[in-house]
């Protein structure tokens, strides 16, 4: 029987059994930030040093991710910050001691997450199932948004209809008018362009894949949900920094054939919501930003990773050749470390994520590498 997309992705994603709830977790079936190089956990470092020294060195800085895997981010934070030491410690003073407890000291993980706590998480970390009020830091949601379940839709001659999928065979169908709220979001967040004849941007239009109805109209994700998503996000923060990093786009350059599709085994396959691979659709990164603004009254910073992990420090660059020459080995260390983090800002990979930084009752600091 056909159900709305939205549906579909949510039973097939968290429901019993679902893809991001049973087995070993996503980082089994494709390859994200967080596994591509440390060079990313650094970075995500500094930006807490930012929003510690914001908050004015708290006496708790929480620091949350959303939609956690199996807690890898967290982790990778948690050593790299038992590692940094206390940041107000001035480089001449003897001792953290003098000025309070270390930034390790005061930093509380907490992984939101509806899949079992991993058995070997440290217990340093926080699992729950829920994102927890009153957060005094950083929230992150790494490839979070694009897995919340939303409604799919086709432009017919008549107006906006649902578009209908089969989860076992991912075939779909033609269903009703979209409702108010979601016409809505539609008429502010997606042009009705036309697109062209044959075009494609999504696993969609491989073979085996299943056919799109109406596919000489244009289809959209209505990011609705996602929007709400973010809203209730950034509403948690007391005060501190939401952070987004998701591939995405933006409202001049919506993809004409939608971004659906599947994951598996670390390949792209035919999104079919059976709960035996990722369901996945890329956010509509300025419809989110203008959600969270609305519940933070603050302005938002949006870019891409490849100037995000630029100004944090994480360039990509070549070591300098003449270091080959006076320390051999400390070269091939820059030279591993630039290759990965090199993959990280390419804009045709990683590099093509955005940044949606929303502060909360802090100031918002520089974006991009100046």
């Amino acid at each position: 029987m056909s159900i709305a997309w939205r549906d579909a992705m949510a039973r097939a994603l968290y429901g019993p059994g679902g893809f991001f709830v049973a087995g070993t977790g996503p980082a089994d079936h494709f390859r994200t930030s967080v596994h591509a190089s440390p060079a990313f956990t650094s970075a995500l470092l500094r930006l807490l040093a930012q929003v510690d020294s914001a908050l004015d060195h708290p006496d708790r800085l929480d620091v949350v991710d959303v939609g956690a895997g199996r807690g890898e981010l967290l982790h990778g934070l948690m050593r790299g910050g038992l590692a940094m030491g206390d940041a107000r410690r001035s480089p001449d003073e003897p001792s953290p001691v003098a000025v309070g407890p270390t930034l390790a000291e005061r930093v509380r993980f907490t992984a939101v997450e509806l899949a079992p706590r991993p058995e070997h998480l440290p217990e340093e970390i926080g699992w729950v199932s829920e994102i927890p009020a009153g957060i005094n830091g950083l929230l992150i949601g790494t490839e979070w948004l694009d897995n919340v379940p939303l409604d799919v839709a086709v432009h017919t001659e008549d107006g906006w209809r649902y578009v209908l999928v089969d989860p076992e065979s991912g075939a779909e169908t033609i269903g009703k008018l979209v409702r108010p709220d979601d016409l809505d979001w539609l008429t502010t967040w997606w042009p009705t362009a036309r697109p062209a004849q044959g075009s494609s941007l999504t696993a969609r239009s491989r073979p085996g894949c299943p056919e799109t109805p109406h596919s000489d109209h244009v289809r959209a994700e209505i990011g609705r949900t996602r929007d709400d998503a973010w809203a209730r996000a950034v509403s948690s923060i007391e005060r501190g920094m939401a952070l987004a990093v998701d591939y995405g786009h933006l409202r001049e350059a919506r993809p004409v054939d939608g971004t659906l599709t599947g994951y598996r085994a670390g390949r792209q396959v035919p999104p079919v919501p059976d709960g035996s691979a990722d369901v996945t659709v890329h956010v509509a990164m300025d419809s989110v930003a203008s959600a969270g603004a609305a519940v933070a009254r603050c302005a938002y910073s949006l870019v891409s990773q490849r100037e995000a992990l630029r100004a944090l420090g994480a360039d990509g660059g070549r070591p300098p050749l003449s270091l080959a020459g006076t320390d051999p080995a400390g070269y091939v260390r820059a030279l591993a470390a630039a290759s990965a983090a090199a993959e990280l800002t390419d804009p045709a990979g990683l590099g093509g994520h955005w940044w949606l930084r929303q502060p909360v009752g802090i100031p918002l600091g520089p974006a991009v590498a100046r």
